[in-house]
């Protein structure tokens, strides 16, 4: 049986014309590259991936169907190749989506530069994306006293995020006014942040045992200070009582008055170069209110 199947495969090539010259194998290589990046840019990693191996799955079967023919098993060849069949066609019908999808994309008229655009100028300003959501939480937060602490971290692997609830998803001002507003059941703990990603909330950090800090710092602040001396992490705080900016590293507590010193700050914390040299002021002061409760 096994010397027919092998009889059978080496006669196939015997039938195949097979004389090769160098322009063929660069045809064959373009072909490749075209399929591969073809792939990368429209399959891998969507939904269509697993129907793709499902259609390599129908051509192994058809092979199979027509070796079964091949050597007098006919019923059970031709109910194989049926099948095959039959599934294939309908691929018409689940791919549908995708087809719409692939043949508005070649409708459109920069399709050529979406084809080869590259997404690498969006990651880099990311980040720059990051201090602009976490900016306009303080402003929110120092305007309204509410409550806030916020945790950069860049090693995960001394930090107290897994006590938390875990969350991994992109930083946005509207998760963390949600996180942060005091009727939710995360708003009393930290928020982790690393790279452009909220990997948890409502994270209980360790409370710094200086005995010579101020009595009027309360768990919030000792929190920060606590969490920049037990590791490398930079911690923001809004207070919620005086709705005063500060960040904490390596146990030193510093306050804010305007935006601007508070952005080049966190621009340095993560990493990010400024692109633009923002002149405008923005004082905290024509936000909050200074009145001490």
């Amino acid at each position: 049986m096994i010397s027919d199947i092998s009889a059978y495969i080496f006669s196939l090539f015997n039938m195949m014309d097979l004389s090769f010259n160098w322009i063929n194998i660069v045809e064959i290589f373009i072909i490749a590259v075209i399929l591969y990046f073809l792939y990368n840019k429209f399959i891998k990693n969507t939904q269509s991936e697993k129907f793709v191996k499902g259609a390599f799955f129908l051509i192994f079967l058809w092979i199979i169907s027509e070796i079964l023919i091949r050597f007098n098993l006919n019923i059970l060849g031709v109910f194989l190749k049926t099948i095959v069949t039959f599934v294939s066609l309908s691929l018409i019908v689940i791919f549908q989506p995708e087809l719409r999808r692939f043949l508005g994309f070649l409708g459109q008229v920069d399709f050529v530069n979406k084809l080869f655009n590259n997404n690498n100028k969006n990651n880099i300003d990311k980040k720059i994306d990051v201090v602009k959501e976490i900016l306009e939480t303080v402003k929110f937060c120092s305007k309204s006293h509410t409550g806030a602490l916020i945790v950069f971290q860049d090693d995960l692997s001394n930090t107290y995020y897994d006590v938390g609830t875990e969350l991994n998803a992109d930083v946005s001002t509207e998760l963390l006014l949600t996180i942060f507003h005091p009727n939710t059941p995360l708003h009393d703990g930290a928020v982790v942040i690393n790279g452009d990603k909220i990997i948890s909330a409502g994270v209980l950090l360790p409370l710094t045992e200086d005995p010579k800090l101020s009595w009027k710092y309360g768990t919030r602040h000792r929190a920060a200070i606590g969490m920049s001396e037990v590791s490398n992490a930079a911690c923001l705080v809004v207070s919620e009582e005086t709705g005063d900016v500060s960040v904490c590293v390596d146990g030193t507590l510093k306050k804010y008055d305007d935006l601007v010193t508070l952005k080049v700050d966190l621009e340095n914390i993560l990493g990010v170069k400024q692109i633009e040299e923002d002149k405008t002021v923005f004082k905290l002061n024509n936000f909050i209110s200074l009145k001490k409760k």
